[in-house]
């Protein structure tokens, strides 16, 4: 491949979706999504032709960022196996409050980036939001059409709750999301309209 090809290969320069805010990063828009019986299974138990049941639910990538980074990377590659499923939500990059700030931005363009792809694809996706600290705030939430359904994930948030709280009402001002789904046990002190996903029934797979 010459540089000149490279230059203008678009999954190099990753220009290919509307953006939004300060930094470009591209934009998912709302879609609707029944939410009176959500189920969700992990990326990483996904599989090729899988069960009519589990084609049901969507896809969730509260996981560790080995088991998905090539979507990122080769997003063709994993297309036909994700559009079986029902919806999906963006996959979860870190943004660990100990990550610079560049790493923490680069996860959240990822995010996006790879949820505006399926959209432009024809699946339904849901933007998950995370954050760190209150630096994160000024792209944690960017690239997220207010008033749609979002995601967000409970796993470790009890060892820093009032942070986690401090980004979750932060969110709902800026995205005023219609429907919080949540992976995971909600604090009591959550507000907004919330779907609790319960993490133990998101691994049972039928095979």
């Amino acid at each position: 491949m010459t540089s000149k090809t490279m230059r203008d290969n678009p999954l190099f320069l990753r220009n290919s979706f509307p953006s939004a805010g300060k930094w470009g990063i591209p934009f998912v828009s709302k879609q609707a999504l029944p939410t009176d019986d959500i189920m969700l299974a992990a990326c990483s138990d996904t599989r090729a032709n899988d069960s009519e049941e589990n084609k049901k639910k969507g896809v969730h990538f509260f996981v560790d960022d080995y088991r998905f980074s090539g979507i990122y990377d080769h997003p063709d590659r994993s297309l036909e196996r994700y559009c079986q499923y029902a919806f999906l939500l963006t996959p979860d990059f870190s943004t660990y409050a100990d990550m610079d700030l560049w790493r923490q931005l680069e996860s959240v363009g990822k995010n996006r980036w790879v949820g505006a792809y399926w959209q432009s694809k024809g699946l339904t996706v849901i933007p998950t939001i995370s954050w760190s600290d209150s630096r994160s705030f000024e792209f944690c939430f960017d690239g997220v059409e207010q008033g749609g359904t979002v995601a967000v994930g409970m796993i470790g948030c009890k060892r820093s709750r009032i942070g986690f709280m401090r980004g979750y009402n932060e969110m709902l001002e800026r995205l005023q999301p219609e429907k919080i789904i949540v992976f995971g046990t909600p604090f009591p002190e959550m507000k907004g309209n919330i779907v609790p996903v319960d993490y133990q029934s998101s691994r049972k797979v039928v095979r």
